[in-house]
């Protein structure tokens, strides 16, 4: 098919792009080419994509997808609206021989060609940050101004961040050599040898309902740029952002002379359950997936034809022992209990602090003394109902909402939830956080801190002493697994303990955080999203294990 973007033209486009990024993956200093602030885009930005949004709303979108039997949708927004859009549901004995016949082209192209393609479906999916923020919002249930940040420009760095790592792990060995071995008087061995980076198969990425852009992009554009076809399979709830991204990709491909059947949307009739068929699939071998542990050890268990991704549940911990500024903990913690609702895989659950209390700037500090110094910090941060609703968005679906109901019986409460209305969408669950006090003094396998409680429920945990904080945690991490730990003290003897604790355990540290940066959020090109070595994710976003296994080097020797 004939081109209109060329490789040339791409690289005068992007190459700058690209150098940075490798740059910025090895400095692992900030940067970003994706504007946060939405006025960035432009003054009739908003309105635009507001309206964009709004078109596709009450639509079929014709993917113009081979294999396509029909169409399926249902979307509600947690904020109220039946979203409407249809979507093409697919037959995949014909949808996935039609991906892999352009798969050959695509290898051939090399790994720059596929990552300068790649930055162009990304800078297509920026040019429309907006629409995606809409989309995002009305599936995900995030507040605005974060399904802008987090949908949109944070999720686009960590699609460039996996295009960086595929280009790097595939550049590693060169395209050609000449080899040639010395034979003392007799004349030397020689022979010419290629090495291509040659792609496994088709990749099924598998969508959550939460972030269904932030998670999905490291997977898609991993497997894009290494050369594989890739299936995105959406959560029957959050469909839209994703099938957006299919759009936009779909349209770069064929402008650059590619099969737009290398990216392919696949939904979901209510109750069909098309991942796990799809999953088994021989030519699926690559499988990207966030969502629950049942599920993602059911992948990692069955699909054995495939390299399997997952992030699935943990249990995130701060440990709190001392701290010089107690209301900067205070606040930073609040917030992070806060933002979303807790409905993120980084939200701390569980507080272990010392039922002795702690030592702080503002004097000691007793265990019921600090529980309740934060209910009232984040009684505080949420006591404005306008405030309340832009940090927390509203809560996903009724599972969750479920979960945060029941919180309640599980021990003394030390912060109620309560019901906050949204005055511009009056159907939305809004519900604060609730905090509730437990202990840990006698062992009990069945207790709540043990295990994930999705959602805005956080433990308050009293144990015997620091020391016991830190074996808690490393059980916790060690049998359910953690995204991310949290922890305060002034001791540099406590610090280093904790932190080997989070060496052994393979889990991500983040110590005395009491400013503008939170324990839930992570940087692409800078922080690892996960470790891959505790049972919360079996990969970290980005890294080059992440993209090395998406591709295999297959080596020609000739005679010279």
């Amino acid at each position: 098919m004939a081109a209109e973007l060329t490789v040339p033209q791409l690289s005068a486009k992007h190459r700058p792009t690209l150098d940075q990024a490798l740059s910025a993956i090895h400095s692992r200093a900030y940067w970003s080419p994706h504007p946060e602030h939405p006025k960035a885009y432009g003054e009739t930005a908003p309105a635009d994509g507001l309206a964009a949004f709004e078109a596709v709303r009450g639509t079929r979108l014709d993917l113009g997808q081979p294999g396509t039997d029909g169409w399926a949708g249902g979307e509600v927004s947690p904020y109220g609206p039946e979203l409407g859009v249809e979507y093409p549901h697919v037959d995949p004995d014909v949808l996935l021989p039609a991906m892999k016949a352009g798969m050959a082209a695509w290898r051939d192209a090399g790994p720059e060609a596929r990552a300068l393609v790649c930055i162009e479906i990304l800078a297509r999916i920026g040019a429309r940050t907006h629409e995606f923020a809409h989309a995002v919002m009305h599936t995900s249930g995030q507040a605005f101004m974060m399904a802008f940040q987090a949908g949109g420009p944070h999720a686009q760095d960590r699609g460039l961040e996996a295009v960086a790592y595929a280009y790097e792990e595939q550049t590693r060995v060169p395209g050609q050599a000449d080899w040639s071995k010395p034979q003392g008087k007799r004349d030397p061995l020689d022979l010419g040898k290629t090495f291509t980076a040659v792609p496994r198969g088709v990749s099924l990425m598998i969508g959550c309902n939460t972030f269904p852009t932030w998670n999905g992009y490291p997977g898609l554009f991993a497997s894009l740029a290494t050369g594989n076809a890739v299936l995105v399979k959406p959560h029957p709830r959050a469909v839209l952002p994703l099938a957006l991204t299919v759009q936009a990709a779909r349209e770069v491909l064929a402008e650059a002379g590619f099969d737009p059947n290398l990216v392919a949307l696949a939904v979901e009739r209510p109750g069909e359950g098309i991942a796990k068929t799809l999953a088994l699939r021989p030519e699926v071998k690559l499988i990207d997936y966030t969502g629950s542990t049942e599920f993602g050890d059911w992948l990692e268990a069955n699909a054995r034809q495939a390299q399997v991704y997952t992030e699935k549940a943990g249990v995130n911990t701060v440990v709190v022992d001392s701290t010089d500024n107690y209301k900067g903990m205070l606040a930073n913690l609040a917030f992070s209990l806060s933002l979303y609702s807790g409905q993120m895989c980084t939200t701390p659950q569980n507080l272990l602090i010392p039922r002795d209390g702690i030592a702080t700037d503002a004097g000691h500090k007793t265990y019921d003394e600090v529980v309740a110094d934060l209910a009232a910090s984040v009684g505080g941060l949420l006591g404005d109902d306008a405030r309340a609703n832009a940090l927390l968005g509203a809560l996903v679906n009724p599972g969750v909402k479920e979960r945060l109901e029941a919180a309640a019986g599980l021990g003394e409460v030390a912060l109620a939830s309560r019901e906050v209305v949204n005055p511009e969408f009056p159907d939305a669950v809004v519900r604060t956080p609730v905090m509730v006090k437990l202990d840990a003094s006698k062992p009990d396998p069945e207790a709540a801190y043990l295990s994930e409680c999705f959602g805005p429920v956080s433990f308050a945990v009293a144990v015997d002493s620091t020391a016991d904080a830190l074996e808690l945690l490393r059980r916790t991490v060690r049998e359910k697994g953690a995204m991310t730990v949290g922890a305060y003290t002034t001791s540099a003897d406590t610090e280093r303990a904790i932190e080997e604790v989070c060496l052994e355990e393979s889990a991500q540290l983040s110590l005395n955080l009491t400013g503008g940066v939170y324990v839930n959020q992570t940087a692409a090109f800078s922080d690892f999203h996960g470790s891959g070595g505790n049972p919360a994710a079996n990969a970290a976003l980005c890294d080059g294990a992440f993209v090395s296994n998406r591709f295999r080097v297959v080596e020609v020797r000739r005679q010279a």
